[in-house]
């Protein structure tokens, strides 16, 4: 039997609350249970305000306009990540700066970000990697001494953790992924989450199509017209409905996801203290939500060889990214810095199979083909 790199878990109370969006009469946006998932977010993890999106993509869209970036102005983002974290601010118009990951870890490498900034540099865009905080102290401190914005693109990182700050509620907005390979999903999904108040009225109104349509909804206003740009951002109220059931059992969800990372790790650890591959590091300050469990080959022959004999013995095992300065959409743009350690996590990382129903006899199984 095959075992997949991943299977989307369902609660099964999905189907349930679709079914009452459905008959509440109050499908477009913005409706019951929206709020709930938002009021979620805000009271359990304490962001000033949050915004559920169609995807993490459209909520970086949405951060890349808060931030008011123009044309020719300067974005540091990690190479090492996916498109849409460079893409949201490469169509306001910014020049994106990329930056290498640490020797130990996938994540952006705080301490050379500094010599990356100019006069024209305007965010730094911090990406959680497996769900792992970047140094977010450094990052904050850069930012803080050059008047920057931090955009933490915590797509991977819901119920992470830096120094017991709640990843995605450090820098002054944040990006999340309810995409169906995450630890909670919609299938499609997203959310915007704002830690800084003075973005909040004009995110609502990016939100709602450019209108203070929000503010109508609640009474604060008598009529609500256009405003500012914006576009069609928020879910659908059967998308949210979805969402709210897996929120109601993320501790159930995340306690099961850290069993198996955590028997991953120990099945493993005797080949990569024999030198095999690497795996994935926690620094002191971070701590782990089990979004994926990866190995670093010594090269690109033994991913590629490793890949193919899980393949064989019927388990899909993938690699990630192409490191983003070296893409063919973006390869002329670069400033040509060598960026060796996003290269090496692209040719090097490998993704086991990691999600809910994965069972403890199918990690050992995985681990025996290794």
């Amino acid at each position: 039997m095959q075992i997949p790199f991943n299977k989307p878990h369902l609660t099964g109370k999905e189907a349930h609350y679709m079914y009452q969006a459905v008959y509440n009469g109050k499908l477009s946006g913005n409706g019951e249970f929206t709020k709930r998932c938002q009021q979620f977010f805000e009271e359990k993890y304490g962001f000033k305000k949050c915004l559920l999106t169609t995807s993490c993509t459209d909520a970086l869209e949405m951060a890349a306009i808060l931030c008011d970036i123009q044309p020719g102005d300067e974005v540091i983002v990690p190479s090492y990540t996916f498109v849409s974290s460079a893409l949201a601010f490469v169509r306001q118009g910014a020049k994106i700066v990329f930056a290498d990951s640490m020797e130990r870890n996938p994540n952006i490498d705080a301490e050379r970000i500094e010599a990356l900034i100019t006069p024209r540099t305007k965010v730094i865009v911090p990406v959680h990697y497996a769900g792992v905080a970047c140094d977010m102290d450094r990052i904050m401190e850069i930012a803080e001494k050059h008047n920057l914005l931090v955009v933490e693109d915590a797509a991977q990182a819901i119920d992470s953790f830096y120094k017991r700050k709640p990843l995605g509620t450090i820098g002054h907005l944040s990006c999340f992924s309810f995409h169906e390979t995450k630890n909670i999903i919609s299938g499609e999904g997203g959310m915007l989450g704002i830690n800084d108040a003075r973005f909040i009225r004009r995110a609502e109104i990016i939100w709602e199509k450019g209108t203070n349509r929000a503010e109508f909804f609640r009474g604060e206003v008598n009529k609500y017209g256009w405003c500012d740009i914006g576009s069609s951002f928020l879910p659908s109220e059967v998308v949210a409905a979805f969402l709210w059931a897996q929120l109601e059992s993320l501790d159930e969800i995340q306690a099961k996801r850290k069993l198996l990372w955590n028997k991953y790790y120990e099945l493993l650890k005797p080949l990569a203290e024999k030198g095999r591959f690497r795996l994935p590091e926690i620094p002191d300050y971070a701590t782990n939500n089990a979004h994926m469990f990866y190995l670093v080959c010594n090269n690109l022959a033994e991913r590629t060889a490793l890949i193919k004999k899980l393949k064989e013995k019927d388990i899909l095992a993938v690699f990630h990214y192409l490191s983003l300065h070296s893409s063919e959409y973006y390869k002329d743009k670069h400033d040509g810095r060598p960026l060796p350690e996003c290269d090496r996590y692209a040719n090097c990382l490998v993704r086991l199979p990691m999600y809910y129903d994965l069972a403890e006899s199918d990690v050992e199984r995985i681990c025996e083909v290794v």
